[in-house]
This record gives structure tokens, sequence and C-alpha cells, in this order.
């Protein structure tokens, strides 16, 4: 795990600089509370960490059997 320090405004760039997959940004700072902005892809999914246990919970595993239907002769 990499941990950073960052202020109020400041970016970290996620993947290649020259072309990132993305940035995150420190929104504001009040008392205890860090908003974080993410400027991603559409297409990449972003969740809080309670959410992401959830999904990832809730999955239901697909069980399926095959029934032959009658034969038409």
């Amino acid at each position: 795990m990499l941990v950073i320090t960052r202020r109020e405004g400041e970016e970290v760039v996620i993947g290649d600089p020259k072309n990132p997959i993305g940035v995150v940004r420190i929104a504001s700072v009040k008392g205890e509370r860090v908003r974080i902005a993410f400027d991603f892809p559409r297409e990449v999914e972003i969740n809080r960490r309670e959410i992401a246990e959830q999904i990832v919970n809730a999955a239901p595993e697909v069980i399926a059997t095959i029934k032959q239907g009658a034969v038409a002769q």
C-alpha cells in the first residue's frame, strides 16, 4: 500500500503520467472530513469500500440445470 500526503487541491495521477488512467484530487478538508474528487473514464467503476463489499456479498451464485425437452416426431 502506498501512503502519501496531499493538501487540499493537490492531485495524484493514476497510471502512466503521459496517458493516465485517472486523477484523484483532494477537493476539500474540513476537520476530520476529506472530500475526494475522482476523474476517471465512465467505464471504470469506483465504489466506497462498504458498497463494494455489499456488491460482492450480494452476488448470487448461478446454479442451473438443463432439462432436455420432449423431442417432436
